[in-house]
């Protein structure tokens, strides 16, 4: 059964009445962020539209093929957008949550101009924005691909290079129930559009510096047990990185891993920042709700993978995140 398509006359209208557009996404983005919001990109400069791509965070060096001119910027000192540049609207993708815009977030809360939401995730923060959200949906990229069909826009090779990737990342590369067969007829318009599976995967998966692999090899030698193998979990403490010479974008879909062990459900992954606060990724393959985990420490995201920022230290971090999972495995 096809998905219900959003009703996108609002963005449509926007995109008549105005000129100069921010697009922006989470903090420590990932491949369905940054190629979201390349794809968006491209769709709004056919259109003849002024367009900046500000993210709170640097992109992950693994991400950067996806946008091989260096358009994307990371917002400058004193919350400083580019060039001066004053946007009559800002578009976010990949997120509903402030805590997830950091200093962007900031900037947006003090703008008067119109903002949208672009998304998939269950967790929402009222950001004073036109929302156009399927939380059923696989990817926010397979939103933005229904857009382009929305505005009869085609889709170039760039575009399609994100679109894709944002989508196969999301999907686990189309391992996860959230697949659909709407799914593949979308990733086959992309592939027609100039989307080269094999080269997008070399890129994500096979360009691995080696401090990246004894990384994982340090962080799964610490997967442990609970709750009789149905809950697994391990943690990165920010010495690793200087160790190692790895970086924070290193640990991407390592807890995952944790998920490969026979009889585990549930699994998350704590990861100690520079600054001392701790990231946790939560996953679940069950009915479990790890979303709702999340959202208890100001996370959120899927019902089957969500995370959250905690206050260090990273072995209280760790008991919280403990704590949670194990009743939420409990509760019926």
């Amino acid at each position: 059964m096809q998905p219900m398509k959003l009703d996108w006359t609002p963005l449509k209208q926007l995109l008549d009445a105005h000129e100069r557009f921010v697009i922006t996404s989470h903090v420590r983005p990932d491949a369905d962020a940054i190629g979201s919001e390349m794809g968006l990109a491209s769709l709004l400069l056919q259109r003849g539209k002024q367009v900046r791509i500000v993210n709170p965070s640097g992109t992950p060096p693994n991400l950067r093929f996806l946008d091989p001119e260096g358009t994307i910027c990371q917002l400058g000192p004193g919350n400083a957008l580019p060039d001066g540049f004053e946007p009559e609207v800002f578009i976010v993708v990949d997120t509903s949550a402030w805590v997830q815009l950091s200093d962007v977030g900031r900037v947006m809360r003090d703008a008067t101009c119109a903002k949208v939401v672009i998304d998939h995730h269950q967790s929402s923060d009222d950001l004073g924005a036109i929302i156009l959200k399927d939380t059923t949906r696989e990817a926010t990229g397979s939103l933005i691909a229904e857009l382009a069909e929305a505005l009869g826009e085609p889709i170039s090779p760039l575009a399609a290079t994100a679109l894709y990737a944002a989508i196969a990342t999301d999907t686990g590369w189309f391992r996860f129930s959230a697949v659909t067969g709407e799914t593949m007829r979308t990733i086959g318009l992309l592939i027609d559009a100039g989307a080269s599976p094999s080269e997008i995967y070399r890129e994500l998966y096979e360009q691995a510096t080696i401090s990246r692999v004894h990384l994982a090899g340090r962080v799964l030698s610490r997967v442990k047990l609970e709750c009789d193998g149905v809950l697994a979990w391990t943690q990165v403490p920010s010495s690793d990185f200087t160790e190692l010479g790895a970086q924070s974008s290193d640990t991407e879909d390592l807890v995952n891993e944790c998920l490969k062990i026979s009889g585990t459900q549930v699994a998350f992954i704590a990861i100690e920042q520079l600054n001392r606060q701790v990231k946790v990724s939560f996953r679940s393959r069950t009915s479990v709700n790890v979303a709702k985990v999340a959202e208890q420490f100001g996370g959120g995201g899927h019902k089957q993978a969500a995370g959250a920022t905690f206050p260090g230290p990273l072995s209280a971090a760790v008991e919280k995140a403990l704590v949670a999972l194990k009743q939420s495995l409990q509760s019926p």
